[in-house]
This record gives structure tokens, C-alpha cells and sequence, in this order.
């Protein structure tokens, strides 16, 4: 209620100080332009000449100072005023307390009955939160390891550095960010400690010079007598030479087992193709034997050669003939048996006795005479 009072009190002041004479005075030299952090106080200056009777102050279009040659108009305690005397000249200061990032904007300084004003513009930068990830750190001696600091928050983003306070055989750092409703700066320190000590992770405004910074403890401990079983640590050079060793002789002997396979895989065959030949020979001996053995048992006849003429006298008695001169000696052949020529009729016994024979082959010829 106060507020709405003191603001009505303003605009008639205004338009009472409008309907005065004195447009000999002007605005020398304007408002310039700030940057500044999110709670502190914001200055700006207005120099005008002699004679002025009304200065106003707005924030981004709003009225929220006037001043007179007697008192200044405050309806709003954050917004308050200074004045000096320089050279006969009037400089107005106004002063925003309390700034906030809903502040930012154009601020103007502007006189009764004069066209002429001066403006400038507000910054408010944001220092928001940082930490490091993890109250302490335990890390190994001597082997690699990542602290990882993140600034969320800050408007605009900062630059990130790192303050490294252990003795250490390498060390750098990488900046990157992370988008979101509220992006983030993260930064991830690399480094390979070598001692206890603090890392300092630093987060920097660089148009205000302004930083923030926070602190850890970290702790180096030995690596245990079983870090060759973790996974990411470095084996012993005993350890390494070993297992070369062992992964040779592990080689030479699969390359003997497939050697050894191939040979029994070889051998396996050719006892097969042994066996299968022994077994055909064994047939076929068995086959000869069967057929040798039926033609020994089974009598052999030969055929009577009528066209033979013997030259001794013909007797008249009869001639008996042998069943073993009637044999002949032809050996027996194993793919087919002689064709046999139909048995013709015997000779009566007054005729003459003779005998012929059919041989396989056509060459040869063998007369037998039967005495």
C-alpha cells in the first residue's frame, strides 16, 4: 500500500517538473554499460549540466528512481541513489542492491522537457555450485587415475583449472560440457601420483575475475601383492616372461597333438584299405579253391576225333576205351568252361576207334591215339 502510494507521489512530481521552464540544461555524459555477480550491487552514473529540475531512472522500461534538485523519489529500497558535484556538474548515481538474473536489461537515465538520454546495459553473471566427485580419493601409487570436478549452474559456464598439490610423474586435464536444463562444466584431471597430498579444482568468471574453489584430500596407498590378478594393473616382468613361456610351450604341444591326430587319422585309413584288399584276396583265393576243386572231381570227357587215320592194321575186335585216356591234359580255364560240342554217337564196335578232342584254343592241336 505504501509502495502504490510513494509511486503516485512519483508521477506527480514528473508531470509537475514536465510543466516547468529550464530546457538549457542536458545530459553530458550517460549511464556505462556493467557486468556484475548475481547478488552484489549495481552502479551507474548520469553527469547533467547545470539547471536541471528532474532525473529519471528505468530499468528495462520501468521508472524505478526519480530524483529532484530538493530530495530523491525511492519507491522501491532497492534502488537507491547518490549525488555529486563535479565541475559545477550534477552526477546521479543509481544503485541497484541485491542484483538478480531477472535484473538484467537496458537501464536509462533521461531529464524532463529534453529528448536527450542516456542508456546502458546490466550483466548479471551466476556463480553456481562446485565440487569434485568424492570427499577423499584412496588412488595406488604410481598408476594412472582420473579426478573429475563439475561446475553446474553458473551463468555463464566458467573455465575450469586444477591446483595440483601431490608429487606426480604426469598430469593434464580436459574440459568438456554437459547439456541439459542446467548445462554443465566438467573437468577431468589425469595423473599419475606418486605421493599423499590436496587437489584444488578452480572455477573462474573471467570478465569479473571472479573464481570459486574447492579442495581434496588424496591418498596414496601401495598396490596390494595381488594386483596382478585386477583387472588395469601392470604385471611383473617375471610375470610377463612366464607367461610368454608357458604360452609357447602350450603351442608346441597342440601343434604335436595335431600332428599326432593327423598321422592316426592316416593310419586308420589304411588299415581300412589293407583289410578291404585282404578280404577281396581272401575271396577271390576262396573262389579259385571252389572252382579248382569241382573240375579235379568232376571227370573230364574228351571227344572222338573221327577224322583221324591211324597207321597201324585195323583190328576187328572191339576197342574199349579208357575213361582216363579219353582225360585230356588242358588245363582249365577259370572264365568260362570249354564249350563242349554235342556228343556225337559213338562209333559201333566194328568201326574204327578213334578219338578227337575240342581244345579252347585254336591253335594248338594234340592228337591222342588209344592203344
Amino acid at each position: 500500500m505504501e509502495g502504490g502510494r510513494n509511486g503516485v507521489l512519483a508521477t506527480l512530481v514528473v508531470l509537475a517538473a514536465l510543466t516547468a521552464s529550464g530546457s538549457s540544461y542536458q545530459i553530458l555524459e550517460g549511464p556505462q554499460n556493467a557486468t556484475v555477480l548475481q547478488g552484489s550491487e549495481a552502479r551507474f552514473n548520469c553527469t547533467v549540466s547545470p539547471g536541471w529540475k528532474l532525473i529519471m531512472w528505468a530499468l528495462k522500461g520501468t521508472v524505478v528512481l526519480s530524483i529532484t534538485d530538493q530530495e530523491p523519489i525511492i519507491t522501491n529500497n532497492r534502488f537507491t541513489t547518490a549525488s555529486y558535484d563535479v565541475d559545477s556538474n550534477f552526477i546521479s548515481e543509481m544503485i541497484i542492491h541485491n542484483v538478480q538474473p531477472s535484473d538484467a536489461g537496458l537501464v536509462r537515465c533521461s531529464l524532463q522537457n529534453s529528448d536527450l538520454d542516456g542508456s546502458a546495459f546490466l550483466e548479471v553473471q551466476v556463480m553456481g555450485t562446485l565440487h569434485i566427485l568424492g570427499d577423499s580419493l584412496v588412488v595406488v601409487e604410481n598408476e594412472p587415475c582420473n579426478v573429475t570436478c563439475e561446475a553446474s549452474g553458473w551463468v555463464p559456464l566458467p573455465d575450469i583449472t586444477w591446483e595440483v598439490g601431490v608429487p606426480v610423474s604426469h598430469s593434464s586435464s580436459s574440459s568438456f560440457l554437459e547439456p541439459g536444463d542446467l548445462p554443465r562444466a566438467v573437468n577431468v584431471l589425469a595423473l599419475t601420483p606418486q605421493g599423499n597430498g590436496t587437489l584444488t579444482c578452480v572455477a573462474e568468471l573471467r570478465t569479473l575475475q571472479a573464481s570459486r574453489s574447492v579442495t581434496v584430500d588424496l591418498t596414496v596407498v601401495q598396490p596390494p601383492p595381488d594386483s596382478v590378478d585386477e583387472p588395469g594393473t601392470s604385471l611383473p616382468t617375471w610375470a610377463i616372461a612366464l607367461l610368454a613361456v608357458s604360452l609357447s610351450l602350450l603351442l608346441i604341444l597342440i601343434i604335436i597333438l595335431i600332428i599326432i591326430f593327423c598321422c592316426c587319422c592316416v593310419s586308420g585309413e589304411e588299415k581300412k584299405e589293407s583289410s578291404y584288399q585282404n578280404e577281396i584276396s581272401s575271396r577271390k583265393s576262396a573262389g579259385v579253391k571252389t572252382n579248382t576243386r569241382a573240375l579235379e572231381t568232376k571227370p573230364q570227357h574228351g571227344t572222338d576225333n573221327y577224322g583221324y587215320s591211324s597207321d597201324e592194321p585195323r583190328s576187328s575186335g572191339n576197342a574199349t576205351l579208357s575213361p582216363r585216356s579219353r582225360e585230356p591234359n588242358v588245363p582249365a580255364q577259370r572264365s568260362s568252361p570249354p564249350q563242349q560240342e554235342p556228343e556225337k554217337q559213338r562209333p559201333t564196335p566194328g568201326s574204327r576207334p578213334q578219338v578227337s578232342f575240342s581244345l579252347a584254343s585254336p591253335q594248338k592241336v594234340r592228337n591222342v591215339t588209344l592203344v
